[in-house]
């Protein structure tokens, strides 16, 4: 099985790069003049995008092909007082050259809209914002001139004291999306309400991609194993990538999320690296079932964990690991 291993959004590597340079809404309302505000806002934007095509950059030198961007690279996109602001107008070279690069080298690019956006929510204008907020995201990946292929991951949401109804509500409110948008939409398990094996559930139901968190169902869990839950979890991006309007000859490898328990007391949070037993030891189970796989780390030292737990890998040569590049490997079943 060859593992690609990736990182969100942030180096914490590469000096001056913050693809998340933002304005709050009161320091927009300071600037008097709306045309010098507006500009302010593309400036900020127009950086938020350089420094993104800057750690492609950073991620080709070290073979990195899995990245998420940042979902904050046009500052107060979505924003109600600025619903007459097309900023993609004055942004579309800079997307398109991320795009562009990421084609060319094979990258893997995704988003991760963040938890405000929510289909199980019983609030109609919650939904009406989670639902402006992924045609938002969809509108960044056609910018970057990215095929289906590239997704948004979001959680099913909450359960609002009735699990089994939130969970009907966010079927219901999934199909009221725009084809384009359910196209580029996974779901993934969450560390307190929806498990891996309800979350799955859904996803079959609606044939969406499911992303698989390891740490969220270390967490919360039902007892399922997930060596007995990999071969539906697989089916989900074989019948979703059936439906999409992707090339035929490149399909998607299926994507989890790893990261560890920050404590004993927080065992939620993300430590700053990835403990490499057990992931390991998950790969292992699935190896016989998967021929490619692509993990996105998520601990808080982004880029340096990535590179830390290549080279806990690299002491594991010899016993089923081989290293294939700087940023992936291959696990013998």
């Amino acid at each position: 099985m060859l593992v690609r291993f990736g990182y969100v959004a942030m180096s914490v590597l590469v000096e001056n790069c913050s693809p998340s340079r933002t304005m709050t809404y009161t320091s927009y309302c300071k600037i008097d003049d709306r045309e010098a505000a507006i500009r302010k806002l593309e400036r900020l934007s127009e950086e938020n995008l350089t420094n993104t095509l800057r750690l492609l950059k950073h991620n080709r030198a070290h073979h990195i092909e899995l990245y998420r961007c940042s979902s904050k690279l046009i500052p107060l996109a979505t924003h109600e007082a600025l619903a007459d602001w097309d900023p993609f107008i004055a942004l579309k070279e800079p997307f398109a050259a991320i795009g562009a690069y990421a084609n060319e080298h094979g990258m893997r690019l995704s988003f991760h809209p963040d938890h405000f956006t929510v289909l199980s929510t019983p609030r109609e204008d919650v939904l009406h914002n989670s639902i402006r907020d992924l045609g938002h995201h969809l509108r960044m990946l056609e910018a970057m001139g990215l095929d289906a292929r590239a997704k948004n991951n979001i959680h099913i949401g909450g359960a609002y004291g009735n699990k089994k109804a939130a969970a009907e509500r966010f079927k219901a409110n999934f199909k009221l999306l725009s084809e384009p948008i359910k196209q580029r939409l996974t779901l993934e398990n969450d560390d307190k309400t929806f498990t891996a094996a309800e979350t799955l559930e859904v996803c079959e139901q609606l044939q969406v991609p499911m992303v698989l968190d390891i740490h969220h169902h270390w967490v919360n869990h039902e007892g399922e194993q997930l060596t007995a839950l990999w071969p539906r979890i697989l089916k989900t991006w074989d019948t979703a990538y059936a439906q999409a309007d992707v090339p035929a000859d490149d399909p998607l490898p299926p994507k989890i999320h790893v990261s560890s328990p920050k404590s004993e007391k927080d065992i939620r949070g993300h430590a700053d690296y990835v403990d490499v037993k057990p992931l390991l030891a998950f790969l292992r189970d699935i190896a016989p079932y998967t021929n490619r796989l692509d993990v996105m780390i998520e601990a808080k030292k982004k880029d340096d964990a990535l590179f830390k737990l290549m080279h806990d890998l690299t002491q594991y040569e010899g016993e089923g690991v081989s290293l294939v590049s700087p940023a992936s490997v291959s696990i013998q079943s």
